[in-house]
This record gives structure tokens, sequence and C-alpha cells, in this order.
């Protein structure tokens, strides 16, 4: 688990806390409400209530609900005629009345399908002038928090007198609030709470407008320092508050000694992020003028760093290029001893905390491991130059010349977990293709994360700059940075399908990467048995962790009742300690487990095994299970291999050899960022190649187009003509 933010340690001491949900959070655009962020917020407040915090949440959304409920029955009620003419608008207390019931059925019908009990409280403005009331508040809302009761307030604004809107503040000793977003800070002072959450419609407040991707979000508010800077925007689509609303009574709770928090309602966990000490939002907190603030360059500075840095290496030549990639070779030789201390404390931590041994078995970086990294890139730096080969060279009319030549893409994001050998061949590859390069590797390699990325960076001369490679500490940074679709150019994750799709879904960057390594043998009944029996055991075993190991094992079904090779093949599987799990024809024949499902990446000594019918039956199953990884067919009959090659819809698909093949370094790429099983840009191993882009360069000699009059021309291929 990451160290929590010095910033947000008060969270340890949290237990009464308030929820203040928005109209913004609460609907959506169109004015409807938004029911999978209510349900999900019902369900934090749920399990946050089961831990054991007391939990009060304040709610708006009553006047938008009633609104759109009297339209409706205006709408019902009218002839064709009353539709013609204009409609006004109700009266924002009619709609409140409307709204309130409806609101609170909702809460309540939602808190009861989680097994949780609510109680509406609705309170004006006037009634917080009455000590007595304000006493009996306290001790009504105490005596629900010990049944375990989730009360939810509401301003109730169908009975409020009030006309124009009062500024609340803590000198204002009569308690007067204006909005929802005030009553919260109110009642969280009132109710000594511990801390205050203001849901809102952005992550938190920004240093400008959060759509502006230049706008950095501010994680700790500093009263000296950022009131004043900051220039709010126009208030919410469809309450009384907005941003405004929400940092003034986040200023004076946090004044009076109530820690707050402004983050997003949209996501479905970040009560729990801010509750487990995460750095997200905007933290408000009275003692934040007296903090140490680190330095900390954002996500923008990484990114902009990273693209400087690569445009100063495009600069050098190949020569001084390929020094600098031979002096992190040496580098790394020059350091194992301290890399492997690192890591090893890395995998002592894993240990401690339980991790799964694929996990460990990623992690560690095993007897070899360096000096093998080290000659990968050695071969790296003695490659072709890859920028500026000249692709594509074409005469478009005499003394017009284009030319298509390769070149970076610019900057790259690789997320990526558990392997620190990732980070160097990643880091190689990023300077041999004059890329700028931003690394977040997992947790749990996070020492040996650092120490490889010091070494490597120590080694890149100032004229470049060691900012060529950022390496982003936490997650909480990630966010940002998928923002940043005007710096970061492609975003490759390496890990988990889970880990992969949430990336997809968090940006408009291009993301480049693959999310299973489902990867198949298919042993045909014409195969060479000895042949077939080193090759599965060797896809399986070699390196079981491996994204390229082999997951599910196919076999025709004449070979089950042969002399004995499929038998063999099982029994040396076994032998090696590999646990089977079979389908539903051979958990029978085999006397095996049946599997739960045949698409699942095992990621160690297990797999799973089917018998077919045929190699069309191979293929058919690789379509519907697989992950588009890498297949390989046993065969000696030529016809039915080139059936598989030609028809198998993989990055890679081998004939007879191990799916262990499927690596960049073993394909003479020198190293690989990862393997790609999308169909664009690049696709299996991903060396230098995939990369770089291209850009045209036309040079002339004052050609101008003229709507093409006086212009002839040839378009002749130069290239290929040379």
């Amino acid at each position: 688990m990451d160290s929590v933010d010095p910033t947000r340690a008060f969270v340890n001491r949290v237990k009464r806390i308030v929820v203040k949900v928005g109209t913004a959070v609460v609907t959506r655009g169109d004015g409807r409400l938004a029911l999978g962020r209510l349900g999900a917020l019902c369900e934090q407040l749920k399990d946050i209530n089961a831990q054991g915090y007391e939990v009060i949440l304040v709610t708006s959304g009553a006047v938008g609900l009633g609104r759109q409920r009297l339209r409706y029955r205006r709408l019902a009620n009218s002839s064709f005629a009353d539709l013609q003419n204009p409609q006004n608008d109700f009266d924002g207390k009619a709609c409140a009345a409307v709204g309130q019931s409806s609101l609170m059925a909702l809460y309540d019908t939602m808190f009861s399908q989680l097994d949780v009990t609510s109680s509406q409280l609705l309170v004006t403005d006037s009634v917080f002038r009455d000590e007595a009331f304000r006493k009996q508040l306290s001790e009504t809302v105490k005596s629900l928090l010990k049944l375990r009761v989730v009360p939810i307030f509401n301003e109730n604004d169908a009975v409020s007198t009030r006309k124009a809107p009062y500024e609340f503040c803590l000198q204002d000793s009569s308690g007067i609030f204006w909005d929802n977003d005030s009553l919260a800070g109110l009642l969280a002072l009132e109710l000594k709470a511990d801390l205050l959450v203001l849901l809102s419609d952005v992550e938190g407040l920004y240093d400008g407008p959060p759509t502006d991707p230049k706008s950095k979000l501010i994680h700790t508010y500093v009263k000296e320092i950022h009131h004043g800077e900051i220039t709010f925007g126009d208030k919410s689509r469809v309450g009384r508050g907005g941003m405004t609303a929400k940092v003034n009574a986040a200023v004076c709770a946090a004044y009076g000694g109530i820690p707050v928090v402004i983050t997003s309602g949209y996501a479905t966990d970040n009560i729990k992020k801010v509750l487990r000490g995460d750095r997200i939002g905007t933290v408000f907190h009275q003692d934040a003028h007296l903090w140490t603030l680190v330095k900390e360059e954002g996500a923008r500075d990484l990114a902009v760093s990273a693209r400087e840095s690569s445009r100063q290496l495009r600069a050098l030549g190949s020569k001084d290029r390929r020094k600098i990639l031979l002096d992190v070779a040496d580098a790394l030789v020059a350091n194992e001893g301290q890399i492997i201390a690192e890591n090893e404390a890395d995998i002592a931590v894993a240990q401690e905390n339980g991790y799964e041994k694929a996990l460990i078995s990623r992690l560690a970086l095993k007897p070899g491991k360096i000096a093998a990294l080290a000659t990968s890139i050695r071969k790296l730096a003695d490659m072709e130059e890859p920028i500026g080969r000249v692709l594509q060279k074409t005469e478009l009319a005499e003394g017009l010349v284009l030319e298509k030549v390769s070149c970076p893409l610019g900057v790259l994001l690789v997320v990526f977990e558990s392997r620190p050998d990732a980070l160097v061949q990643i880091a190689s590859l990023a300077i041999q293709s004059r890329n700028g390069l931003l690394l977040k590797g997992g947790k749990e390699a996070k020492r040996s994360n650092a120490i490889l990325h010091k070494v490597i960076t120590s080694a890149i001369p100032e004229n470049v700059g060691g900012k060529l490679i950022g390496l982003v500490n936490t997650r909480d940074e990630i966010p940002d940075l998928l923002k940043l679709d005007d710096v970061i150019d492609l975003v490759i994750p390496r890990g988990s399908n889970k880990l992969v799709s949430q990336i997809k879904e968090s940006t408009k960057i291009p993301v480049l990467g693959h999310a299973d390594g489902i990867c198949h043998v298919y042993i045909d009944k014409s195969a060479n048995k000895e042949m077939a029996k080193c090759i599965v055991l060797d896809a399986k075993t070699d390196y079981p962790a491996a994204c390229n190991a082999m997951e599910t094992l196919l076999v025709h079904k004449d070979l089950v009742t042969d002399d004995g090779g499929f038998k063999q093949i099982i029994s040396g599987l076994q032998g090696l300690g590999v646990t089977l799990y079979g389908g539903p024809k051979a958990s029978t024949v085999l006397n095996i487990p049946e599997t739960s499902s045949f698409h699942h990446e095992y990621s160690s000594l297990a797999c799973s095994v089917e018998i077919v019918d045929d190699v069309t039956a191979a293929i058919n199953h690789i379509h519907e299970h697989g992950s588009a990884h890498t297949d390989c067919i046993v065969t000696e009959d030529h016809e039915v291999a080139e059936t598989f090659l030609s028809q198998v819809d993989s990055a890679a698909i081998f004939h007879n050899a191990s799916t262990r093949f499927c690596d960049g370094a073993r394909f003479g790429l020198g190293a690989e960022v990862g393997i790609s099983t999308s169909r664009i840009h690049a696709r299996g191993p991903v060396g230098v190649e995939g990369l770089l882009t291209t850009r045209w360069i036309l040079r002339g000699n004052g050609q101008v187009v003229d709507s093409d009059r006086g212009v002839k021309y040839t378009h002749k291929d130069l290239l290929t003509s040379t």
C-alpha cells in the first residue's frame, strides 16, 4: 500500500463525516436523476457506515426533480393549443415541495436495498438563530448516528422566507446559510464532524477553467497563496452554488477546524479514496499554511519537460545517441549490486504482504538479468539509425521533391505492473527512438524502479537532460496525465485487463497495448509427438508468469486414443508441477477438474486442456476464448499449418515453435515496450518501429499552386529508381 500523503494524514482521525452531494452530481445533463451516480453514492455510504464511520448526508436536487415532474404533469394535461403558447417556468418553492418527497423516497428505496436505514431532516436558514433548535438538532443527530441511521439533510426551500442570498461565515453568529454547500459547512461545525466532503462535477479546485488542459488541480488550498489568484466561472448549471460556493463553505469550515475535501462525485469510489488518504481532490485545512509543501512537478510539467528533452535528443547525431545507450548499459552493470539489493527489498515486502507467486516471479530480477539487459541495450545501440530514414521519395513536378521520413512519436506514457526489467527496456527504446518518456510502475516494485530510473537518467548527458525520462511516483498523478492529450502522444499500459480497460476509458490519448495473454498451443493429429511434448513443456514452464506462456492446450481428438503420445505430454506437464483444468471433453477423459472459463490467464504453473475435432475447431476455439496474443500449431501437415497460420487472427502465429519466442529481444528488435494486440499502428512485440511515425518533407525552388496552372505533375518514384 502506498504511504498516506502527509497532507492527508488527518483522515486517520476521522470518525464523523459529512458528505454533501450537489445538484450537478444528482442530476444528468437533461435534468433527469442520475440514478447510477446516486446508487454508487449510496453504496459508498453503506460501506463506510459498516466500517464504523458516522455518516451524515446533505443533498441537493429536490428543486430540479420537482421541476421535472411538474413539467411532465403539465405536458400530460395540456392540449395541443396550450402547447403552442409560451409556457412560464414553475415557482421554485412549488418545485421544492414536489421534489423533496420524491427525492427522499428514492434515497429510502436505495438505502433499503442496501439494508441501511435513512432519515430526513429539512431545515431553513432562520431556525439556526434559535439556540434551543441547534441543541435539539445535535441531540437528534447523535441519537440517529448511535442507531447507525444515515441522516439526510436538505434545505426546506418550499417554506424558506429568504429573498436574497446571505453570506455564510464564522463571524455571523446567527449561522445563516444560503445554499446546501454552506449548509453542509454549518452542519459540519454544529455537529462537530471530523471531515466534510463536498462532491462536485469536477475533480476539485483548479487554477484555471477545468476544461483547459493547461489548468492544474490544486491538491492543497492555502488561502494565503490561492485566494485572489483563482478566477471562478459560472455557477452550477442547475444549482444555486457552483465552485465559488463550495470554496467559500470549505474555507469557513476549515478555519473552524473541520478538514474539507472537494472532489468529483462522478467517480464511484472517491469518498472511500478520501478516507484512505489518497491524494485526490482539493483539501482545505486550517494548518495548510503551516505545512511544508513539497515542491512537486505537476503532470503537465513532467510531460512538457520530457518533450523538451526529447527535442534536444533529436538534435544529436547517431554517434552521440549510441554513446548514451552504451553509457546506460555500463551504468546498469556498474550498479548491479545496489539494484539487486533494492529489488530484494521489494520482494521481501511483497512476500510479507502475501502477494501471489506469479507477481513475485515477475518482480524478481533473477541472476544474470542485469547483464542480459545491458547486452540487449548494446545490441540496440548498434542497430541502424531509425530516425530520418527516407521511406518514400517522389518527384511531384520538376524541381519539387517530396520525402516521407521516419520520426519520433513525441512523448510516451507507459504504465506497467510488477516487472522492473520492463523499465529498462522501455527507457532504452525511448532513447533509441528519440521519444520523451513518462513511466509509472507498480507500487510493489517501487524501490527497484526508483534505483533503475536513477541509474539510467544519470547516464544521460546534461545537454539532453535527465527529465527525458520521468518517473511518476503515485497513482494519483495518472488521471492528470491522461488528460494531457495535447502533450502526451501515446499511452502504453502493460498489465491486467482491468488496468488497460480503465486507461482506455479515461483518456482521449491513443492507447497501445494488450490486456490478456491467453496463448494456445494446438497439437494436430499429424504432429511429431516428441516435438509437441518439448514445445508444450517449454511454452508452459519456461516462464509461467510471462504473457507469452501457454494458457490453453488444444489436442486433436485422434491423439487421445493413439499409442500414448498425448498421455506423455500430460504426464510431462504434471511431472513439472503444472495443475491441469479440463474443458467438458478433456476433464472427463483425463479425470481432472473442469475449468470455470477458458478465457483465463493463469500466469502460473496451471493451464487448461481441451480436445477438439480438427484444425477448424481449434481455430474457432481460439477466436472465441483467446486474446489475439500468440498462438501455435504443432503439425507435420503443411496444408493444415497454412490453414492455421492464415486464419488465426492473432498478433503472432507460430508453426512448430514455442509461444515463448514472441518477444522483442528474441525477434531481434533489441527490446520491447510491450506486446500489442491492437490492430492499429503496431501489433505484436513493439520495438523501435512501433514508437515511430512519419512526416512529409517537401523541397522546391519557388513553386506555387495557383490553381495548378502551369504545374506539370510527374509523380515519379525516386526511391526505387535510384
